[in-house]
């Protein structure tokens, strides 16, 4: 595989795991992994939460990928990384920007992250399964 290969590979993978998490959030996280999600939507008592869990369970498949990538198959490798990245992406955002679980001096702003924020803090104005909006993580329509 070239390195433009494996780019392209990685940068859909990225991308392609927005929809993937829209629709884990959408049908299983509020739906049959509710008893987890439910964590999520109430005020946290201490740093973890039962929704930290999907955390460590959505990694696996990218660690398995990565290591069988790096054993001869770098279209696995690529797509584990893709993986990774948008963990990396969705942390940084979900958890340090949104729910400021780690403290910054400043809080980011701009039109892009400022509509983000936003629409994650609709989605959390439900407390039940039913009734949310904006499954997405890293990509919200307009409210």
């Amino acid at each position: 595989m070239t390195a433009m290969a494996a780019a392209v590979v990685f940068f859909t993978t990225l991308v392609g795991m927005e929809g993937v998490a829209y629709l884990m959030h959408k049908h299983l996280m509020h739906g049959p992994l509710w008893f987890l999600h439910e964590s999520h939507h109430r005020p946290r008592a201490g740093w973890f939460e039962k929704n930290d869990l999907f955390g460590i369970f959505f990694s696996l498949p990218s660690i398995v990928l990565i290591y069988l990538g790096s054993h001869g198959e770098p279209l696995l490798l690529a797509i584990g990384l893709g993986m990774t990245a948008y963990g990396l992406l969705y942390w940084g955002f979900h958890d340090v920007i949104v729910h400021r679980r780690v403290k910054l001096r400043v809080r980011p702003g701009g039109a892009y992250l400022n509509h983000i924020v936003r629409a994650h803090l609709v989605h959390h104005k439900t407390t039940t399964r039913e009734g949310a909006t904006s499954f997405g993580f890293l990509y919200a329509p307009k409210l």
